[in-house]
C-alpha cells in the first residue's frame, strides 16, 4: 500500500505581495473612492465660483482643531508604515505597536473632528457651503471609521499569529487604505481650510 506523507507544518495560504488578489482589489477600491472625492471637491469649487461673496459665508474655518487633526492622521500613516516595516523584518511586536498607535491616532482624529462639528454655527441644511462641508467631511469620516475597522481586524489577526516576514499581504493592503484616507484628508483640508485663505 502507498502511504501519504502529511506535513506537520501549516501550509501558507494566499499569495504574496502584488500577486495577492486583495492588493489589486484595494487599488481598484482606492481608485473608485478617489473618484468620488474628486467629484465632491469639484462640486465645492464649482459652487464656490458661482456663489455671491463672501465664500465661505462665515469666513474661513478655524485651523485650531484642523491642524492638530491633520498631524494626528499623518502620524497614523507613519506608524502604520513603521508597523508594516516591522513585520517585513519578522518583528511582530513592531506590527502590534504600529497598529495600536494608528488605531489610537485614528480615534483621536475622530474625536477632534467631532468637537469641530459640534462647534460649527451652522447645520447640514443651513446653506450650500454647510451642506458641502458636512457631506464631504462626513464621507471622509466614514472612510476613517472603515480604516479603523480594518486596523482592528489586522490587530486581531496579528494576535492569532497570522503574519510573518513572508506572509503579510493583508497588512500591506490595509496600509494602502490607511494612506489613502490620509491623502484624501489632505485634499479636504486644503479645500476647506487653506483655499479660502488664498482668496
Amino acid at each position: 500500500m502507498t502511504e501519504i506523507a502529511i506535513s506537520s507544518t501549516t501550509l501558507p495560504v494566499g499569495s504574496k505581495g502584488r500577486d495577492a488578489s486583495g492588493w489589486w482589489g484595494m487599488l481598484a477600491l482606492v481608485a473608485t473612492e478617489a473618484t468620488l472625492f474628486a467629484y465632491l471637491l469639484f462640486s465645492y469649487f464649482y459652487l464656490a465660483s458661482h456663489s455671491p461673496p463672501p465664500w465661505p459665508p462665515n469666513g474661513a474655518p478655524s485651523l485650531t482643531l484642523a491642524i492638530p487633526g491633520s498631524l494626528v492622521l499623518i502620524a497614523g500613516s507613519v506608524t502604520m508604515w513603521w508597523g508594516e516595516r516591522g513585520i517585513e523584518r519578522g518583528r511582530r511586536w513592531q506590527l502590534v505597536a504600529g497598529l495600536l498607535l494608528s488605531l489610537l491616532l485614528g480615534i483621536a482624529f475622530i474625536v477632534l473632528e467631532g468637537i469641530e462639528w459640534a462647534g460649527k454655527p451652522y447645520t447640514l441644511s443651513s446653506s450650500v457651503y454647510s451642506s458641502l462641508y458636512f457631506t464631504i467631511t462626513g464621507f471622509h469620516l466614514a472612510h476613517v471609521l472603515v480604516g479603523l475597522l480594518i486596523l482592528a481586524v489586522l490587530l486581531l489577526w496579528t494576535g492569532f499569529d497570522y503574519f510573518d516576514e513572508n506572509r503579510h499581504s493583508a497588512v500591506s493592503i490595509g496600509v494602502i487604505y490607511w494612506h489613502f484616507v490620509t491623502v484624501v484628508w489632505l485634499a479636504v483640508f486644503f479645500t476647506f481650510y487653506i483655499a479660502p485663505r488664498l482668496g
